[in-house]
């Protein structure tokens, strides 16, 4: 299942924004470096094609909408795959934060 918010994650159910985006952070930190390498290249692959569009955008108003389009695409699909690969440690993660605390 794909998620598009932290909100709706099981793992952060009943944690404030803070506390979701600090285990997130975590949980990105930590993931091997081969996980780490294709979330980083899936993020490339999208920003990429889209400011070479920008780049050669023939005016103004082309360039604009190519920056609206990286800004509505970039988040729709590095958010969920971001989730994806880091869920799998979230419990683990949670369960140290609330040993720490």
């Amino acid at each position: 299942m794909l998620y598009w918010n932290s909100r709706s994650l099981p793992e952060l159910q009943g944690l404030n924004f803070r506390e979701r985006m600090q285990l997130l952070r975590n949980a990105a930190d930590s993931l091997p470096t081969p996980q780490k390498l294709l979330l980083n290249l899936l993020k490339l692959a999208v920003l990429i094609p889209l400011f070479l569009l920008i780049a050669r955008a023939p005016n103004l108003a082309t360039a604009a909408l190519y920056v609206l389009v990286l800004v509505l695409l970039y988040p729709l699909i590095t958010r969920p795959l971001t989730f994806y690969l880091v869920r799998p440690s979230l419990a683990k993660m949670r369960t140290n934060m609330a040993a720490k605390s």
